[in-house]
């Protein structure tokens, strides 16, 4: 059965891989871009099923506004996919305060505002599904990423919690963690710190994932992509939902070091209970 999604950043990478896929199947999306041109070929071959909008999901005033008006032109929404964003790559003291306000206004602010916004929509209508698109940066961080996994790792924190908010409304919530893929989310858009000598070193060690020539990540978009849109009529599909073996392996690893480390700090949690 056919649905209507709505997707944030549909210009490039799983967006766009997404909008392809579920425009193929005879599906409607409404698209947001910031600039339609690179839509264009997109919009004239399916001028009836998919909905380009331009939207900067910064613009807090927009993002109402944009989100609103396509839930009263279709009526109703099946799927929202929370997918616009960025990488910021350097240490935290190379970052400027520019950078620092940039990345959380798209990367955390703007989804929760989206978010936010479809939510009396998709209680009325008793069903939706809302899928965030975050990273296995939101529980895995390395050095020279700390602004883009305080992102991830927050907005992460915002779905688990609205996911027990609203599922007595029938609405399902996804945070999908993908792994490295050949997107131009790190071949293209990621943008770099004015780099300090100081760092040089494992902090500077992104330089090397972000150059091609030293061997492309291992994660397809296409099958990325359907992994997502398979998802939405899984009754099973976790609330994490890791794509990319190794984006899996090093989940396991970072999440068993962490709680081996609470259970050595048993008896300090304990020392600060009141002893009534």
């Amino acid at each position: 059965m056919t649905k209507t999604w709505l997707i944030t950043g549909i210009s490039s990478g799983f967006g766009l891989a997404m909008t392809k896929q579920l425009l193929a199947a005879g599906n409607t999306v409404i698209g947001t871009v910031r600039n339609t041109k690179k839509i264009a070929d997109l919009q004239k071959q399916y001028p009836k099923t998919l909905d380009s909008q331009v939207l900067d999901v910064t613009d807090v005033a927009a993002v109402h506004d944009v989100i609103q008006s396509a839930f009263q032109r279709h009526g109703k929404i099946d799927v929202l996919v929370n997918n616009a964003g960025y990488g910021l790559f350097g240490a935290a003291e190379e970052l400027n305060d520019d950078q620092v306000a940039q990345i959380i206004a798209t990367n955390l602010t703007g989804p929760i505002q989206v978010i936010r916004t479809a939510l009396p929509f998709l209680r009325a209508q008793k069903s939706g599904h809302i899928i965030q698109i975050s990273s296995y940066g939101g529980q895995v961080a390395y050095p020279g990423n700390s602004m883009y996994h305080a992102t991830k790792f927050g907005i992460e924190g915002f779905v688990e919690s609205v996911a027990q908010e609203v599922q007595a409304f029938g609405i399902g919530m996804t945070i999908v963690e993908p792994g490295g893929a050949r997107t131009e989310f790190r071949y293209g858009s990621a943008h770099v710190a004015n780099l300090m000598p100081e760092y040089d070193g494992p902090t500077h060690s992104f330089l090397k994932m972000l150059d091609p020539a030293n061997g492309l990540a291992p994660g397809d978009p296409e099958k990325m992509a359907s992994r997502i849109i398979e998802s939405v009529d899984q009754p099973d599909t976790p609330l994490h939902l890791v794509l990319g073996s190794q984006a899996l392996q090093a989940t396991i690893q970072r999440l068993e070091e962490r709680v081996a480390t609470y259970k050595t700090e048993t008896e300090i949690a304990r020392s600060t209970d009141y002893l009534d």
